[in-house]
């Protein structure tokens, strides 16, 4: 086997953020404002987006001179585990994503027009998959030359806030080569955007229809497109990652409260070492993946991906998905019939981890790649 680099640290900005998102998060995210939501058009309180701009947190990764901090990808790991902790569901990760996308390019114009925006509140999200299999390496949608112009023909599914995004960053072949492209929503058509069924009823995503768009080719981003997808795609799995990291350490926490009340039989069933033994494996699985997230946020950098920033990510987000989804079965297990109802909150987190294991590649997907970069 190979020698991977098994660093690990907070630092000090790091730790800060995670005590401020902790405390903005438990504020703004409590379980009824969660549930107040789910049948919301947009699906996040448009306020609390406002004031995570205001806090700079859609800047932490983007360079001070377009208006961020410059701390990079990792310190925004502290601030999505919080918000998986209390189920706050925002843009937050793809815009993230489109922002650094667009600095990994080093496309100067677009970044000097498009950060800022970014960093004020601007919503931007994802068009990358043509359907649901984060492991299809074949890109569908193409753009052709239209006078000075880009005209596109193709659609996206599974795209993130699409109502709401100002701004979508595409996948496509153009000239026989994957491209990346920004695409106003402005350029889009009537009735272009559908949106999709989830079983995680904290997030919206929609089949975007791009057929018939016509964009300026300055909007196409310079860089090797097709390294840049793949940073992405490995960001966005540590992101989620960190993210259902969270969300275990909460459903950890419901079943806990749960076991230490209900009384069955005369006795408290926590007391039962049937109960006990999987809530052990439940703090082991999520002490797990938090320590696979926090060694991945060290190693990414705003340079390409290496080998053992590769392995981290893809290790977080194997351990984290399984970890959630352990999690969310044994509390609706443990809530007994009421678990399987609506109104129990373990609901909330089942479906979640039915949602989560899937974004950005299942645990199989994972370790199908792992195995070429770990063994001989």
């Amino acid at each position: 086997m190979k020698k991977s680099n098994m660093a690990i640290g907070l630092s000090e900005e790091q730790g800060m953020l995670l005590d401020t998102a902790r405390e903005f998060c438990r504020d703004r995210s409590a379980i009824p404002a969660v549930r107040a939501l789910l049948q919301s058009e947009s699906g996040f309180d448009a306020q609390v987006w406002q004031e995570i701009a205001e806090l700079g947190w859609l800047g932490v990764a983007v360079s001070e001179a377009h208006g961020g901090s410059g701390l990079g990808m990792g310190s925004a790991i502290p601030i999505v585990e919080c918000m998986g902790k209390r189920l706050l569901s925002t843009p937050y990760i793809t815009t993230v994503l489109v922002a650094e996308a667009l600095q990994r390019a080093q496309s100067h114009a677009l970044c000097e027009r498009h950060l800022p925006a970014i960093v004020g509140g601007q919503i931007a999200t994802l068009a990358l998959l043509e359907s649901e299999d984060w492991g299809e390496e074949t890109i569908e949608l193409t753009a052709t030359d239209a006078g000075g112009d880009l005209q596109l023909a193709g659609s996206k599914t599974q795209v993130a806030y699409a109502v709401q995004a100002e701004l979508f960053l595409v996948s496509l072949t153009y000239q026989d080569e994957a491209r990346l492209l920004l695409v106003p929503a402005s350029a889009l058509g009537e009735g272009a955007v559908r949106r999709q069924t989830n079983i995680d009823e904290t997030r919206r995503s929609s089949r975007v229809d791009f057929t018939g768009a016509t964009v300026s080719s300055d909007h196409l981003l310079s860089g090797d497109a097709a390294a840049i997808i793949r940073d992405l795609r490995l960001l966005g799995a540590l992101l989620y990652a960190a993210e259902a990291a969270g969300s275990t350490a909460a459903c950890m926490d419901l079943t806990v409260d749960y076991l230490k009340t209900r009384k069955q039989f005369g006795h408290l069933i926590g007391s039962y070492q049937s109960l006990k033994h999987p809530m052990v494996e439940v703090l082991c699985d999520m002490d797990n993946a938090r320590s696979f997230v926090y060694h991945a946020a060290t190693l990414v950098s705003e340079a390409s991906l290496d080998e053992d920033a590769e392995s981290a990510c893809r290790m977080a987000k194997a351990q984290a998905s399984e970890a959630l989804k352990f999690a969310a079965d044994r509390a609706v297990q443990f809530h007994g019939g009421m678990g399987f109802t609506y109104e129990c909150d373990a609901q909330l987190y089942i479906r979640r981890a039915q949602w989560s294991q899937q974004a950005f590649g299942d645990a199989y997907h994972h370790r199908k790649r792992l195995a070429s970069l770990l063994l001989d």
